[in-house]
């Protein structure tokens, strides 16, 4: 094919080995242990010894725009070190590993097993059972101890010595170790078999090897080879559709072993290490509450952090090129996506990698004064990444009322516009842009000027992936929300202390009494911010029964009196009115206006008033599942 960067050709799955063993076929440094457990190493050896695929390999010859700092095989002798490579091992890495540890290297194998446990095994072929059509093949692949014995009753019985040559002839217990390399051991074979009388167990040897090692020494393995002139882009992304097994490589651990060419350590920075705390775990620990496990930025990724700094990267691009004199298409794009990664080079990541971090930092103090205190309370992941790229720009300026005011604004757009929903790339770099020089008075970004919401949309959203469902519980608590019971508003204090999350006002057992339909009770409009206890207190009942409950008051609650209760009501949006007759309907007209004037405050923008219909329909979800949504996991 004309312009064609890679080709497919078929390998000898010795001639591989033998290349990882002499360091001619390595690894690029990614510093990911390789360690497979054992059934996948059965499962792989079952495989090729019934000459069944197990994947084609990728290889990018080295000395390319790819240059990454290459390490031999696991468990390749030293000299494989002091070798160049020709090719990197991209795709296949943990088949090809556990391949040559089971058969070329010849020593124990370091797996794991089952429950996890790192252990020492030996791995044999049951002669036996492989040859039998009826025994599915894994059944014929064994792992032994590393003394190659098998024990039981807690080591007090032997069932197995496989410890010397004889012991494995007696038990027709094939190494996998000399898959490739048979003469030795069935000449040892034949002699403990001699005599006419044996000459059925050495044609059973003769079976298997025609029938099992012939499919080791003839596995042929698709290799997708890609030439010097394959760019880092392209070998993302071909490493993505063909990758089968294990964990997708991402653009992170390609600039690792782009950096690591370099002597830098990047994983180093992002997990740290025994004696210095990662990047990963501060975002993780920064505002975490005591009794939390995370913060509400511990979810922000190694790509995460490294998009916001290629927008920097990009930008200083862009600027130099305009003081350059160059316009319009000849000016380089202000980008963050996976092509800019790949493409940052490690001078631009050491610039900018504190300013960065700084400004992650500031984007968790930013969604706290929002009352987003929980990554599960998260509208938008997404959007921390522009949101900390625009604070780490604009310093200690977030601090100045007129500025914090805009860029609340400016998020609360992106949360009721449903913007950072998906294709977000070009949506963050243009807020990174725009959103600092409105600022500075200049326009209004496109995520504040194109957002419309539509009045609707209210009694659309239940479902707790919703990212404006989200924004309407913060909003309410950030609005001085208290709680019916405690009359508590929900500071982080109180909201971890009380274990506060969103719950039904009309609950949904009196709803289904009335005949109400979840699709109508699990809306937005009938949910509001209470803490766990009054929750209870409400139960399934009316609401001007579980209101008569709070007033009256019992043995753990003092009594509350009508007037307060009411002014808890209101801080939620609730007209007392309508909720002590139990008008449902009523409610649920008068709370939509309202909570409609809180997003329009928030936004700072009027609701889509006019009759033009949104494109498709809305989906019911199954009325079982809908609750089950609004759950906060365990």
């Amino acid at each position: 094919m004309a312009g064609s960067t890679f080709q497919t050709n078929p390998y000898d799955l010795y001639k591989l080995l033998e290349d990882c063993h002499r360091g001619v076929l390595q690894l690029p440094d990614f510093q990911r242990s390789w360690v497979w457990d054992e059934e996948r190493i059965r499962s792989l050896i079952a495989s090729v010894s019934r000459a069944f695929p197990v994947g084609a390999l990728m290889t990018p010859d080295t000395g390319g725009e790819v240059n990454f700092k290459p390490r031999p095989v696991e468990g390749a002798p030293a000299e494989a070190r002091n070798t160049a490579p020709q090719s990197l091992l991209l795709d296949g890495q943990q088949r090809m590993t556990s391949l040559y540890q089971v058969t070329l290297r010849k020593q124990v194998v370091e797996t794991l097993t089952p429950k996890n446990k790192k252990v020492k095994r030996w791995f044999y072929i049951d002669i036996c059972k492989a040859l039998d059509p009826a025994i599915d093949r894994e059944e014929a692949i064994v792992g032994v101890p590393e003394d190659k014995v098998i024990r039981k009753d807690f080591g007090r019985e032997v069932v197995l010595d496989l410890s010397t040559p004889q012991g494995e002839y007696a038990a027709l217990m094939y190494p996998v170790s000399q898959v490739f390399d048979w003469d030795r051991w069935q000449d040892g074979f034949g002699d403990y078999w001699r005599g006419n009388e044996h000459e059925e167990k050495r044609e059973t040897f003769r079976a298997f090897k025609r029938q099992i090692l012939e499919n080791f020494k003839y596995y042929r393995v698709p290799v997708i080879s890609l030439d010097r002139s394959t760019s880092k882009e392209a070998v993302c992304v071909v490493f993505e559709k063909v990758n089968t097994g294990g964990k997708p490589l991402d653009a992170f651990e390609l600039v690792t072993a782009t950096y690591a060419a370099d002597g830098h350590e990047l994983r180093k920075d992002w997990y740290g290490d025994n004696e210095t705390k990662g990047r990963h775990r501060r975002f993780v620990d920064t505002l975490r509450p005591a009794d939390s496990e995370e913060g509400i930025i511990a979810r922000v990724s190694n790509t995460d952090f490294l998009q916001a700094i290629s927008l920097f990267y990009t930008r200083e691009r862009r600027r130099e090129a305009e003081r350059a004199g160059k316009t319009g298409k000849e000016l380089p794009a202000v980008i963050g996506n996976r092509q800019a990664l790949l493409n940052l080079p490690l001078a631009a990541y050491k610039q900018y990698e504190k300013q960065v971090e700084d400004g992650f930092v500031r984007a968790a103090k930013f969604l706290h004064m929002l009352h987003i205190y929980r990554v599960f309370d998260l509208p938008y992941q997404s959007q921390i990444v522009p949101l900390a790229a625009i604070l780490a720009d604009i310093g200690d300026a977030w601090e100045h009322e007129a500025n914090r005011a805009k860029l609340v604004r400016w998020y609360w757009n992106g949360v009721f516009g449903e913007l950072y929903g998906s294709a977000v790339e070009s949506r963050i770099a243009r807020d990174f842009m725009e959103a600092p020089l409105w600022l500075k008075d200049g326009p209004e970004p496109s995520t504040v000027s194109e957002t419309i919401f539509r009045p609707d949309r209210l009694k659309t959203m239940r479902m707790r992936l919703s990212a404006a469902y989200k924004g309407i519980n913060a909003l309410l608590m950030k609005e001085g929300a208290r709680d019916f019971r405690s009359g508590q508003q929900f500071d982080h204090i109180v909201f971890f202390g009380e274990n506060v999350d969103i719950h039904h006002i009309f609950p949904q057992d009196w709803c289904k009494g009335q005949g109400i339909k979840p699709a109508v009770f699990d809306s937005i409009i009938n949910k509001t911010p209470l803490s766990f206890r009054t929750n209870r207190i409400i139960g399934g009942v009316a609401p001007s029964e579980y209101l008569a409950r709070l007033e009256k008051g019992d043995k753990e609650n003092p009594p509350i009196e009508r007037q307060r209760l009411d002014g808890y009501l209101r801080s939620h949006l609730i007209d007392p009115e309508l909720v002590r007759r139990d008008d449902f309907e009523g409610f649920m007209a008068d709370r939509q206006k309202r909570l409609l004037g809180l997003i329009e405050l928030a936004t700072g923008k009027a609701a889509y008033t006019g009759d033009a219909v949104e494109e498709g329909l809305d989906v019911d979800a199954d009325e079982d599942t809908l609750e089950a949504e609004m759950i906060m996991p365990g």
